[in-house]
């Protein structure tokens, strides 16, 4: 085993899923499976089989879905739970049996009114019996944070005796610092006899929000597995998330500790497990959240300009998003409307952006944010100027029964050409249309309606974001009826094609 390589346990399914109100069926479970897979976890605890039918069935499935991660399931250590969970996991190409016990003085009295002799022959009993149907088979002890380091390691070097491939060392209640997090790990590497036949995991919760920190403390004092979920969901205020401690392996490279996490996958994963479980995540959360990479002081916004590295350690195209959003608000300065308008077509010299921007800060003191539309009203351009292609007629034909239809006139440069064409909706069978004329490959990317005013007459108005070879585009539409809203925002992205105003992906 390379000793620099930190092992990905993701628990998002079981330990993630326990969430109340996040349950997925199996369908989900095996999506979320696949997209784990993709991602590059190297285990995937896939549910606690003896739990439910419901469990026991996803376990089935998941096994049979993925490939090359580790299917683990859960169990207690107790014969039953072991051969139920040894069931679920007849398909997996690698199966591991996942289980263990209470260690704190909590745990032995209260939970299990037990004795910590009889704890260590339960534990040593388990996985033992665990043996007989996996050779891999990991070991929990549970709330370990709060056992005694010298009782914990007695119990750890029993297990690995008894034939343990994967020490599992919890902070069940969140409840360590991390330096004595990190001390127990230190701890059990310094006086475990036998522990380099087994890998050390973290598996830490964050009851007081130190779960990352602990995690990686452990890391850093000889654990090789780390368990965590997306997002860092899970039972109370969650568990570690993944998402954090691979950027933070990946940030701090004099480490010299690595994953097999395929990085650009963090976003899309993140997203799918938000929608799926309807746990919608945080703007601040780290890595993942819509404000990670987002900068509204002055200050920020014309350091990161100039430099990316000014204000972000991290490259938002490492973990699957596009670019940096410089957002417009009165704490913006001039470095970052002139970026925005650049976006949109608009090069002004000193003169004229000094004398936007007064007005701006005007309209900013009064509104949250600023938008496109917002500055494109500041520079008297709605009407979008001279533009090379035009809308010169739009007609659609759309209904219940009726497959829509689209018939689309413009004018290129003076000259006339129209199309016809279907599509899954008359935006979708218009924009066709404008894509039959230009000749031209473009990709939609981004698709943005709202509305300007209220009521049954509102005006809408639509973001549209499109790629051609390799280059963004942003285009702007503004009318009551939407469909036209929408053709006019392409076509504007269209003209901007080719003039210097996109940008590279």
């Amino acid at each position: 085993m390379d000793d620099n390589r930190v092992y990905v346990f993701d628990t998002t399914l079981r330990d993630g899923e326990q969430v109340p109100g996040c349950q997925l069926n199996t369908i989900e479970k095996i999506e979320v499976a696949k997209a784990l897979e993709l991602l590059g976890v190297d285990v995937i605890e896939a549910g606690f089989p003896i739990s439910s039918p419901g469990d026991f069935q996803s376990v089935v499935e998941i096994s049979k879905a993925v490939t090359w991660p580790t299917i683990c399931a859960l169990t207690r250590a107790v014969e039953k739970d072991i051969d139920v969970a040894a069931e679920a996991l007849k398909y997996a190409k690698r199966g591991r049996i996942h289980t263990g016990i209470g260690t704190s003085p909590y745990h032995i009295k209260y939970k299990l009114n037990s004795n910590q002799d009889e704890i260590v022959e339960r534990a040593v009993a388990a996985v033992k019996y665990a043996k007989k149907y996996v050779e891999d088979v990991e070991f929990y002890a549970e709330d370990a944070g709060r056992t005694d380091n010298v009782y914990l390691a007695r119990v750890i070097e029993a297990v690995i005796k008894a034939g343990a491939t994967v020490v599992n060392i919890p902070d069940t209640t969140g409840y360590c610092l991390p330096n004595e997090f990190g001390e127990k790990i230190r701890f059990l590497k310094e006086n475990v006899k036998g522990i380099d036949k087994a890998v050390i995991s973290t598996h830490c919760h964050n009851d007081l929000g130190m779960a990352t920190a602990n995690s990686v403390s452990g890391i850093m004092n000889g654990a090789r597995q780390v368990e965590v979920t997306l997002n860092g969901i899970g039972e109370r205020a969650g568990n570690t998330s993944l998402e954090e401690v691979v950027m933070t392996l990946r940030s701090h490279k004099e480490l010299e500790l690595f994953t097999n996490i395929n990085t650009k996958n963090i976003y899309k994963t993140s997203r799918l497990v938000s929608s799926l479980m309807n746990m919608p995540v945080q703007p601040n959360k780290a890595i993942v959240g819509r404000n990670a990479f987002a900068h509204s002081s002055g200050i920020h916004q014309d350091g990161v300009l100039k430099n990316r590295e000014n204000y972000e350690i991290i490259d938002p195209a490492e973990v699957g998003i596009n670019e940096s959003s410089i957002l417009l608000t009165a704490r913006s300065g001039r470095a970052a409307l002139k970026h925005r308008l650049e976006i949109l077509g608009f090069k002004l010299d000193k003169a004229k952006l000094d004398e936007v921007y007064e007005d701006f800060l005007k309209l900013a003191d009064k509104k949250k944010q600023i938008k496109d539309d917002d500055l494109l009203v500041l520079l008297g351009e709605l009407g979008k100027g001279d533009r090379r292609i035009k809308l010169d007629f739009l007609q659609v034909v759309t209904g219940k029964d009726l497959v829509p239809m689209a018939t689309v006139k413009l004018d290129i440069a003076g000259e006339k050409f129209t199309a016809t064409e279907s599509g899954n909706g008359p935006v979708d069978a218009a924009i066709s249309a404008v894509k039959d004329i230009i000749h031209r490959k473009v990709v939609l990317e981004e698709f943005l309606i709202q509305a300007i005013t209220r009521g049954s007459d509102d005006i809408g108005k639509v973001h549209m974001q499109v790629e051609s070879e390799g280059v963004i585009y942003n285009g702007f539409g503004a009318n009551t009826d939407i469909v036209t809203a929408s053709v006019e925002a392409f076509i504007d992205a269209v003209n901007k094609i080719g003039n210097g105003t996109g940008n590279k992906i």
